[in-house]
């Protein structure tokens, strides 16, 4: 077995059930928003992923946070778009974070720029999210850039992952979908909020089928609810996101802080049973704005201390 080249790698190849959490830079430019946030989810989690300009609205750089994040001792995974780079700029950014010790890429295609706080925009999707992957993959194993016979001297040390989303239409396209993006070169895989276990568990056993487990890690991603609109809100306005009425009923029952430890009590729960679903490697804590909540939930799920 080769050596990990991030503490990510290390713990999933060790067969650990791994715990990664999602860390929002702020919209402005200042690093103690991103140190406080790191420090918060250092002792929690096995790495921490830096959103890249989510939901197209303008912040911190992915690749700045990230290397505010290693200078306090929180391993990165930096998240790369298509949206707005074109190919050059992509294989250049993957380059200069590697260069700055950053060694976990997450390839996405990004959210449409019509969502976020610069409608007016031009996205640029270039290369997709899977010939991002490619792209990546092959500047890693190859030393080559896409199209290019140049061959690097030092190529990126990078452990290359992408998103799946198990909810979106049609089902059946999913697990086609993630064959392709392990073939072009994922080798973990996070995936959309997992509110219905029921459905999560059908993609699962396909997942299973064709032994896509043993390819790649699969981390399922969770998200602790904080009030029923919360909830009402992700069902009917967030694309691809599946919450079971029944789950919405139960955080109604309660207001305030009383329905945000409802959500983490569900969250928890949640944790538990995706840990004992086969080919779940480990589980990606999304808390939107609510990183204060992620050690608990950590703790709650009997997930420390970290390995």
């Amino acid at each position: 077995m080769k050596t990990a080249i991030s503490n990510l790698q290390r713990v999933l190849e060790s067969g650990a059930f791994a715990v990664t959490a999602e860390c929002g830079p702020p919209r402005g430019a200042d690093p103690d928003v991103v140190i406080r946030k790191g420090l918060l989810l250092k002792k929690c989690t096995d790495a921490v992923n830096v959103t890249d300009n989510q939901t197209a609205i303008v912040r911190m750089s992915s690749i700045a946070a990230s290397a505010l994040l290693r200078s306090v001792g929180v391993e990165p995974v930096a998240q790369m778009v298509c949206r707005d780079r074109n190919r050059i700029a992509l294989q250049s950014d993957a380059l200069g974070a590697s260069a700055l010790g950053i060694r976990n890429l997450l390839c996405l295609s990004g959210d449409h720029q019509k969502f976020g706080n610069q409608p007016q925009g031009k996205n640029v999707y270039d290369i997709d999210s899977m010939q991002l992957l490619r792209a990546v993959t092959d500047m890693v194993e190859k030393g080559r850039f896409i199209a290019d016979d140049f061959q690097m001297d030092a190529p990126p040390r990078l452990f290359v992952g992408a998103a799946e989303n198990p909810f979106a239409d049609p089902f059946e396209y999913r697990v086609d979908r993630l064959e392709k993006k392990i073939a072009h070169g994922a080798r973990f895989i996070q995936t959309q909020c997992v509110f219905n276990l029921e459905k999560f568990g059908k993609f699962m056993a396909l997942v299973r089928k064709r032994g896509l487990h043993r390819k790649a890690h699969i981390l399922a991603g969770v998200t602790p609810i904080k009030s029923a609109a919360m909830a009402r809100y992700m069902r009917d306005k967030v694309a691809g996101m599946d919450v079971p009425e029944e789950l919405i009923a139960r955080v109604a029952k309660h207001k305030g802080e009383e329905a945000r430890a409802e959500g983490i009590r569900i969250c928890v729960e949640t944790i538990q049973k995706l840990r004992r679903m086969e080919g779940v490697a480990g589980v990606h804590i999304m808390a939107i704005e609510w990183e204060e909540a992620v050690p608990q939930i950590v703790e709650m799920a009997g997930l420390l201390p970290r390995p």
